[in-house]
């Protein structure tokens, strides 16, 4: 309460601004395509950045989103909006069936009019809307320096710091609002620390050759522990989807502000 976290006061329910302009949506897609550098940036195969499913031809109302479950997908058909943007789209499983789960979505889509946009590393990467860069700057901080290599592109950043370890844990959690589990393996006073959102545990080496103090990401498997300990970071585990609200946040207040549109956030925390 009181914490100053980088978004406008119109962030998290749709905005009041007159809709007195529709948005052609295939020029919307085209601005998404180039402001995030979807065209490519190297992703995880399954990733499918861009739009996953055609909508209604103009755009007056979106929703953004980290997940495009089916809940999200609902709860947006049910607010009437013309397109969902999320953070991790349809296609994870690398299957092309159109059955069960997927199914049910891509009809949920198709019956509410509703296009499905999907950004994943590009949002995560972003200098100005990306996850990294504005959880970066919800926390205090400068991101002036890149950190996490995807394929030769730097995901996110690292920012020089001052904190004791556990009063860096509380502030983490107290700006993403949950939890923060912390593998001791660093230094007990922390200087510089690297930022990657979601399950970007696999960056513990990386975070060590940079020397880095700690490593702040949302999740990690069980042998990261053990990382942690042995490269010698700090690693704090502050939630996959607590992580990755703050980019489609950005995005949909950026799209609102550039397009007059009305927007708005669909929270389905997973708890992870």
């Amino acid at each position: 309460m009181g914490r100053d976290t980088g978004f406008p006061s119109s962030f998290g329910h749709f905005s009041t601004l007159p809709p007195d302009d529709r948005v052609n949506t295939e020029s919307l897609v085209q601005y998404l395509d180039e402001y995030l550098s979807i065209e490519g940036f190297p992703d995880y195969s399954p990733a499918q950045n861009g739009l996953q499913v055609e909508g209604p031809t103009e755009v007056n109302r979106l929703a953004v989103a980290v997940d495009g479950s089916e809940a999200v997908i609902r709860e947006a058909t049910s607010r009437g909006v013309d397109i969902l943007i999320v953070h991790h789209g349809l296609f994870w499983d690398g299957q092309a069936k159109i059955v069960g789960p997927r199914f049910r979505k891509i009809r949920a889509l198709i019956e509410g009019k509703v296009a499905l946009y999907s950004a994943h590393l590009p949002l995560d990467a972003h200098a100005e809307v990306g996850n990294c860069a504005v959880l970066c700057r919800a926390l205090g901080w400068s991101p002036e320096k890149r950190f996490g290599s995807h394929q030769d592109h730097d995901i996110g950043w690292w920012c020089e710091v001052d904190y004791e370890r556990d009063a860096l844990v509380d502030h983490v959690g107290a700006v993403v609002g949950g939890p923060v589990r912390l593998i001791p393996g660093g230094p007990e006073h922390v200087y510089r620390v690297g930022l990657v959102t979601g399950a970007a545990a696999n960056l513990i080496p990386e975070a060590s050759r940079y020397g880095l103090d700690a490593l702040i990401t949302g999740e990690g498997p069980h042998h990261t522990y053990h990382d942690a300990m042995e490269y010698g970071v700090n690693a704090l585990y502050a939630g996959h989807y607590a992580t990755e609200t703050w980019g489609v946040k950005a995005l949909g207040i950026h799209l609102e502000e550039r397009f007059n549109l009305a927007q708005e956030f669909i929270d389905m925390p997973t708890g992870l």
